[in-house]
C-alpha cells in the first residue's frame, strides 16, 4: 500500500510539515509505504511548503507588522536558480501576528507586505509569487502600495494614513515616477470579490476584529478604492475573483501591480510535484485546522480531492475540527473523516493536545485499514 501525506498547517498548532511526519512516521513503524508533501493554499506556512519542496532559502527581513507601531522580524522566500522569490503576506501583515484585542481592520495595514516586495526587489527578484492568506487586514493592499511608493491621497493632497480606515477618503491614485516591477504573480486561497455581500469585508471582516458598523464602514471604502483605480488607472477590480482576498490585498495588488491571480493550491501543488506523487497511491491523507465548507473552495482539500478524482486515489481528512456531516464530505470525494477535537473538549485542549491527538487519529485509520482489508 502507498500513501501520501499532504497536510496544511493547523493554525496556532503545527506546521504542514510537522504534521506530515508525524503522520509519515507511524505509517512506516506500520509497514505502509508512506510519502510527504507539505501543503499550502497561499496563506500561512506557503513559503515553508514551497521551500521544502524546491532549492530556496530565506531572506530576513524586519518590517513594519499589521499594526504601525509594530516592527517584527519577516523576510522571504529566494529561490536563486530561477530569480524568483515568494512573499507570504502573513509574516508580516497576518492576523496571527496580533493578539485578539488588537485586531481592527480599520487599523491594520499591508504596508509591512509592501516592504517586503521592496526588499525581494533589491534582492535582484524577477518574478515574485505573493501568498495572500491569512492576512489581518481589509485595507486594499494601499498600504503595500505605499510601501512601493505609490502616491494614495485625500482631499488635502496629503498621503492617507494606515489601515481600513483610509479607504472612504481616497481621492487620488498616482504611481510613483521610474515606475518598474516584475511580474506578479498572487497566490489567492479564496475566490471572493472586492466588495458586496461576498466581499473581503463582508465575509472575513468579523474573523480580522471588525464589528458590523466596521464591516459596514470597510466595505463603502473598498468599493470607494474600485472607483478610483477604475477612474485614474482603467483596471476594474470589484467583480475580479480573488480580488478580495486578504481584505481586498488581491484587488489591489491587480491595480497597482499589474499582478496575475492564481490559485494557491494549484501553485503549491505542481511546485511541490504533489499530481506525480498521487499516481499509483492508495490513498492520500491530507486536513487543516477545520474541515468545512470553506475547505472544499479553493482550499488545500479542494484541491486535493480533485487531483485525486483524476489519480483514483482514495482521501483521508484528519483535521482540528470536522464541520460536514459524512454524507456531504463523501459526496465531495472523502472516503474518510476524524477531528482531532472530540465532543465535550474545549477548542484550547485540542490545540495544546493537537500532536498526541493526531497520532491517535492516524492509529485509528491504521484500523480501519485493516478492518475493511
Amino acid at each position: 500500500m502507498k500513501i501520501v501525506i499532504a497536510f496544511d498547517s493547523f493554525k496556532d498548532s503545527i506546521s504542514s510539515t510537522e504534521a506530515c511526519t508525524i503522520t509519515r512516521d507511524i505509517l512506516l513503524s506500520r509497514g505502509i509505504d508512506a510519502i510527504i508533501k507539505p501543503m499550502a493554499d497561499g496563506g500561512e506556512g506557503t513559503a515553508a511548503a514551497i521551500l521544502a519542496a524546491s532549492d530556496g532559502q530565506w531572506i530576513p527581513v524586519r518590517v513594519m507588522g499589521p499594526l504601525p507601531h509594530m516592527r517584527i522580524d519577516s523576510g522571504f522566500a529566494w529561490f536563486p536558480s530561477t530569480q524568483r522569490a515568494l512573499v507570504e503576506m502573513a509574516s508580516a501583515s497576518g492576523i496571527t501576528l496580533l493578539n485578539r484585542i488588537d485586531r481592527n481592520p480599520m487599523l491594520t495595514t499591508t504596508f509591512g507586505t509592501g516592504e517586503l516586495i521592496a526588499a525581494a526587489i533589491q534582492h535582484g527578484a524577477r518574478h515574485i509569487w505573493l501568498a495572500v492568506g491569512g492576512s489581518a487586514t481589509i485595507d486594499g493592499g494601499i498600504g503595500a502600495a505605499q510601501a512601493l511608493g505609490w502616491h494614495i491621497c485625500d482631499t488635502t493632497g496629503a498621503p492617507v494614513v494606515y489601515g481600513g480606515q483610509a479607504l472612504a477618503h481616497i481621492v487620488s491614485i498616482r504611481q510613483p515616477d521610474g515606475w518598474d516591477m516584475p511580474p506578479v504573480e498572487v497566490l489567492c486561497d479564496v475566490d471572493n470579490p472586492l466588495c458586496g455581500k461576498c466581499g473581503a469585508a463582508t465575509i472575513y471582516g468579523p474573523q480580522k476584529g471588525a464589528t458590523p458598523a466596521m464591516v459596514t464602514v470597510l466595505d463603502d471604502g473598498l468599493r470607494n478604492l474600485s472607483k478610483i483605480v477604475t477612474r485614474d488607472m482603467k483596471v476594474d477590480i470589484v467583480e475580479m475573483p480573488g480580488s478580495g482576498a486578504a481584505g481586498g490585498l488581491g484587488g489591489g495588488a491587480a491595480a497597482f501591480f499589474n499582478a496575475t491571480l492564481v490559485s494557491g493550491i494549484e501553485t503549491v501543488m505542481q511546485v511541490s510535484g504533489l499530481p506525480a506523487a498521487m499516481d499509483g497511491a492508495d490513498w492520500i491523507i491530507t486536513g487543516e485546522g477545520a474541515f468545512d465548507r470553506q475547505s472544499l473552495m479553493g482550499k488545500v482539500v479542494s484541491g486535493i480531492i480533485r487531483v485525486a478524482k483524476s489519480t483514483h486515489t482514495k482521501v483521508a481528512i484528519i483535521a482540528g475540527t470536522v464541520k460536514l456531516k459524512p454524507d456531504e464530505y463523501r459526496h465531495a470525494g472523502v472516503m474518510w473523516a476524524a477531528a482531532l477535537k472530540k465532543p465535550r473538549m474545549c477548542l484550547d485542549e485540542s490545540i495544546d493536545r493537537c500532536r498526541e491527538l493526531l497520532a491517535v487519529r492516524v492509529e485509528e485509520f491504521i484500523l480501519s485499514l485493516e478492518k475493511n482489508q
